[in-house]
């Protein structure tokens, strides 16, 4: 094996900042790092069950433990006989602590007091299709249910022009599309001078970077999309059809049980807003099920979300009570009808997707191949398969010749 082994758990932010510790770790033959997540209970469960899996395949390696989950509670990956070192998410940065031996079991600093962020800025990615930029880091918002500004802290942005020269390095080593990523990237720009928004970034990337092909955005709050960006999303060619909102329900005394920051209306009139302008455009969104105090009819309305927002991509989480926060003091729904409930969403979320990819059978893709057997993501993100293959890092012009349940099947147009 040439260089670290690295599990990644969770976000997009984690898989870009995975790609950097790679770099900065690259000699490090014996070493297993894992990014963890703490978004849910279940996230860290499956860490501490990857942690000794990999001890278990690799028995003389150093394990190497960081992300959110080892930021919120480094005293208990520690304490976890198969670990080496637990890092904080400001160390992970730092190539002595990734590569040192010395006998200094936890580095984890106040992630509150952290002010800047993108200490990494990439130089490559181990896969040459997509690459991941962070713009953003931290959360200044407290939604009752995530603990994630704890891990992550509070809100900072990365400039203008860091962003611009890394996308055009990137470019320059090939990629053909960049995903701007964070923990609240809609929160972009406020504490920089000038306070520009995500919209203007966006804006001075494609007009700066105009050999890029396509521009994505990760998770984003609908109600933060203000003209400048709207007009973007809707009006240019290289910025893909295709939005991952973070809805979370579509009841609006649980978004404001929630602290969320928008209504079920204005959540339903952004989606129908941005179709009626460009109707092309896929919605992705989180959907959170059996949340504390969700009756009945308060679930019927998260689940007519899904047809009234044209959610064709739904990431649907069974609620669990994350210790740290206030949802989990809140009146619990019994485990049984949180199930039930996220049964339901998924039913719904994948007859949806099932339409919606029949409905593209025939039409042509612009198709970003994605590995060696031909598979990879149409503009608006369908799952598609190339028969006969391609290059992976190229863009191809399909044809659509038929769909799955799960993704769609396409020649060479």
């Amino acid at each position: 094996m040439s260089g670290p082994e690295i599990i990644t758990m969770g976000c997009r932010l984690n898989a870009a900042e995975s790609e950097a510790m790679r770099l900065l770790a690259a000699n490090e033959d014996d070493l297993v790092i894992v990014n963890s997540c703490a978004v849910t209970n279940e996230a860290v469960r499956q860490t501490r069950q990857a942690i000794r899996k990999a001890k278990r395949a690799r028995p003389g390696a150093r394990v190497i433990v960081t992300g959110c989950a080892a930021q919120i509670e480094p005293e208990r990956f520690a304490a976890m006989p198969e670990v080496s070192r637990v890092l904080g998410n400001r160390e992970k940065f730092d190539p002595a602590a990734l590569t040192g031996r010395d006998e200094t079991k936890v580095r984890v600093s106040d992630i509150m007091a952290v002010r800047e962020t993108a200490p990494h800025l990439l130089s490559g990615f181990s896969e040459r299709s997509r690459a991941f930029v962070e713009v953003q880091n931290g959360c200044d918002h407290r939604c009752t249910f995530c603990i994630i500004p704890y891990g992550r802290g509070n809100s900072r942005s990365v400039p203008a022009g860091l962003v611009i020269d890394r996308i055009k390095a990137l470019v320059d080593e090939g990629f053909a599309e960049v995903v701007l990523t964070g923990v609240d990237i809609t929160s972009y720009g406020p504490d920089l001078p000038g306070s520009p928004s995500l919209g203007l970034l966006v804006e001075r990337i494609l007009t700066r970077v105009p050999s890029l092909p396509r521009l994505r955005l990760s998770s984003i709050d609908s109600v933060e999309i203000d003209a400048r960006l709207s007009d973007i999303i809707t009006g240019e060619p290289r910025f893909m059809p295709h939005l991952h909102l973070s809805l979370q329900a579509g009841d609006d005394m649980i978004l404001k049980r929630m602290k969320r920051r928008h209504s079920r209306a204005q959540a339903v009139e952004a989606v129908a807003r941005l179709k009626e302008r460009r109707p092309e455009i896929a919605i992705g969104a989180d959907l959170i099920a059996g949340f504390p105090t969700e009756t009945d009819a308060m679930a019927e309305n998260s689940l007519r979300l899904i047809d009234d927002c044209d959610i064709v991509m739904g990431h649907i989480f069974p609620f669990s009570p994350r210790a740290g926060t206030p949802a989990a003091r809140m009146p619990q729904v019994p485990p049984p009808v949180v199930r039930e409930r996220a049964r339901r969403l998924r039913e719904a979320g994948a007859r949806r997707k099932a339409d919606w990819l029949q409905g593209l059978a025939g039409s042509r893709q612009q198709v970003l191949v994605e590995r060696e057997d031909g598979s990879g993501h149409c503009a608006n993100f369908a799952p598609i398969r190339i028969e006969g293959g391609a290059p992976p890092g190229t863009i191809v012009d399909a044809r659509v010749r038929a769909s799955t349940d799960s993704g769609l099947i396409g020649d060479s147009a």
